[in-house]
C-alpha cells in the first residue's frame, strides 16, 4: 500500500503545477483584453487552452485515484478479511480501549469498529509529526468502522477529528498505537 504522505507529496506537487497553468491562463487573457491587442482573444485559441485544461485537471484525478491507500480496501472490502479488530466505544468526550495500547504486526490488515454512545465524534491515528495517517466521522446508531493495512512500523497516537464540544480538544491518547515487526514462526 502507498503512504499516504508519498501521496499528498505527488498530489502537492501535480495540483500546484495545476493551478500555475490557470494562473497563467487567467493573467494572459487578463492582459490580452487590457492591453487592447487585436481586440479580444480569439475564441479558438481560448477554449482550446480551457479545454486542455480540462484533459488536464481529469488525468489527473484519473491517475491519482489509484494511488489513494485506502481506495482498494474500501471499494472491494468483502474480499478482504481482517487480521485483526479492535472495538473502540466514545463516550463523554473519552475513548474506551480494548488496552491501554493496540498492538499491530507490520502487513496486518485492522478493523478499527468504532461506537459512539452519545456525540459525533471523528477517530484519526496520527504520526509522531502530528500528520494524519487515516480519519473518519463516528456518528451515534450508525456503522462506524476502517479498514486498514498497516505496511510499516510505527507508533501512533489517537485523536478526535470531528468538533463535539469545547471537551473534545482534550480527546487525544498518545502513543495508542503500536505497530511492531512481523514476527516470524521461530520466534
Amino acid at each position: 500500500m502507498v503512504d499516504s504522505t508519498m501521496v499528498l507529496t505527488g498530489q502537492t506537487i501535480a495540483y500546484t503545477l495545476y493551478c500555475l497553468v490557470i494562473i497563467l491562463l487567467v493573467a494572459w487573457f487578463a492582459l490580452r483584453i487590457t492591453k487592447g491587442k487585436s481586440g479580444v482573444v480569439r475564441p479558438v485559441l481560448f477554449y482550446t487552452f480551457v479545454g486542455f485544461l480540462t484533459v488536464l485537471g481529469v488525468s489527473l484525478h484519473i491517475i491519482t485515484y489509484h494511488t489513494i491507500p485506502w481506495a482498494e480496501m474500501d471499494l472491494n472490502r468483502t474480499e478482504y478479511t481482517p487480521d485483526k479488530t479492535f472495538r473502540i466505544t466514545v463516550r463523554d468526550h473519552q475513548f474506551f480501549m480494548p488496552s491501554e495500547k493496540l498492538i499491530i504486526n507490520v502487513n496486518d490488515k485492522v478493523m478499527f469498529d468504532v461506537k459512539s454512545e452519545d456525540l459525533t465524534y471523528g477517530f484519526g491515528l496520527f504520526r509522531s509529526d502530528n500528520s494524519m495517517l487515516f480519519q473518519m466521522q463516528v456518528v451515534p446508531g450508525h456503522k462506524n468502522d476502517i479498514l486498514w493495512h498497516f505496511g510499516r512500523e510505527g507508533v501512533y497516537t489517537i485523536r478526535s477529528t470531528e468538533y463535539s464540544g469545547p471537551k473534545g480538544v482534550h480527546m487525544i491518547l498518545k502513543d495508542a498505537v503500536v505497530v511492531v515487526p512481523e514476527r516470524t514462526p521461530n520466534q
